[in-house]
């Protein structure tokens, strides 16, 4: 079937139609986002399958510049990896990534040639994604499900910081003790073992701390153990930018998808849908900075009563420093793709 679909451009507050280059073979952009959307994604906020698959494959071709999906895919990723589809699955099936989602990238990766056992759904911990209704998703495509908790950590590859931590049970120091207990988190075997490339599938919901539940945070916290230390604003701005650029976390994503069908302004980790406005967009990018500021506008667009504190405003500033992405909206080029 040809597809129809009208370009709008956008680059600070200038906006340009017509027909934007893609991005060239193997390059990452940073600073460029690819928003795109269709009308029927969401009915009654319930996502659509074949409208969904459609954004999808479009996005992922036009994002990379490359003629069907298969080449698509293998700009990104080989044959021999093990593709880590990450999901924000705490919120629940409504709120969280959305399984029509995460299941339309299954079918393209399994048809660019990937095999089902070398994909995992994975999330910070097993019984959300239970709950969110994910082993059901795992099961009707034969991909594993994986938890970071659940999987373990690695002690040789800690994130160190001053801060000492409030252990739990499963986090890899409980229940030790002497000098240096609780400062250090460490990163799942998850990645450190098994993951080679990360594929971050991120909701468009408002986080009380973070600002949003997105693409920096929701991959540093679901990675690593002894995280109640980072729970204070001003620790968690510095923390999760620092924690994202591990070698082992953050050289390892290929892709940033942002799950725009609904924007939840309120609520964080609750479902309020009378809180929510229905996009029906996903947003691609590989800079994770410029796709959190952009969901940060969004958000404060859809709840003008909303003010970003100074520690918010500082995690997107600080991961820029690490030169992570680009936190400057004047900098980011959109482009805005409207399937017919």
């Amino acid at each position: 079937m040809l597809r129809q679909f009208i370009i709008l451009a956008i680059c600070g507050a200038t906006l340009i139609c017509g027909v934007s280059n893609p991005a060239d073979p193997g390059v990452k952009s940073d600073g460029r986002v690819l928003m795109v959307e269709h009308p029927g994604a969401t009915r009654s906020y319930v996502p659509q399958t074949d409208p969904v698959r459609e954004l999808v494959r479009t996005g992922l071709e036009h994002f990379t510049g490359k003629r069907d999906i298969t080449e698509a895919w293998l700009s990104l990723v080989s044959t021999q990896d093990i593709v880590g589809l990450k999901v924000y699955s705490a919120p629940g099936p409504a709120s969280g990534t959305r399984k029509t989602v995460v299941a339309a990238l299954i079918e393209t990766l399994i048809e660019a040639g990937i095999t089902p056992r070398q994909i995992v759904l994975w999330d910070r911990r097993l019984i959300d994604l239970r709950l969110a209704g994910y082993f059901e998703l795992a099961a009707k495509y034969n991909v594993r499900v994986e938890g970071a908790v659940d999987s373990g950590f690695d002690a040789r590859v800690p994130y160190s910081s001053t801060i000492l931590g409030k252990l739990v049970f499963s986090d890899l120091e409980f229940g030790k003790r002497g000098d240096g207990v609780g400062k250090n988190s460490y990163v799942s075997t998850l990645l450190t073992r098994e993951i080679t490339k990360i594929v971050n599938v991120t909701p468009l919901l408002n986080h009380n701390v973070a600002g949003v539940s997105g693409v920096i945070y929701g991959l540093a916290i679901g990675s690593i153990d002894n995280t109640l230390r980072f729970e204070e604003p001003d620790r968690l701005a510095n923390a999760v930018p620092e924690i994202y650029a591990l070698p082992e976390i953050g050289d390892r994503v290929v892709l940033n998808i942002v799950d725009a069908l609904i924007c939840q302004y309120r609520g964080e980790e609750r479902t309020l849908l009378h809180y929510s406005t229905p996009l029906n967009q996903l947003w691609f990018s590989t800079d994770p900075v410029a796709l959190d500021v952009l969901a940060l506008a969004e958000l404060t667009r859809q709840n003008k009563e909303r003010k970003l504190s100074k520690s918010t405003q500082s995690l997107y500033d600080n991961a820029a420093l690490l030169e992570l992405g680009t936190a400057s909206v004047d900098q980011i080029r959109v482009e805005h793709l409207v399937l017919k």
